[in-house]
């Protein structure tokens, strides 16, 4: 899941929990809202928790710089 896809599901099961007052016998929408927030919630930390694995740092620029030197001096 994408970081949209996560931040539209957290976007409706909001809606669906706080602001629809639909009554339908066959789904509770309270508990399908929350579902929905959790889910949501749990793929977008999930997302930014791999992607803050992924950056990678380049070394700073006080590091010293290894230059090997691979040649043989056969004389």
């Amino acid at each position: 899941m994408g970081i949209v896809v996560c931040i539209v599901m957290v976007a409706l099961g909001a809606i669906l929990t706080l602001a629809l007052d639909w009554n339908i016998e066959a789904v509770n929408l309270d508990v399908a809202g929350l579902i929905l927030m959790a889910v949501g919630l749990l793929g977008l930390s999930t997302y930014v928790s791999i992607f803050k694995r992924r950056k990678t740092q380049p070394p700073s620029p006080a590091a010293p710089v290894v230059v090997e030197d691979n040649r043989h001096h056969l004389e």
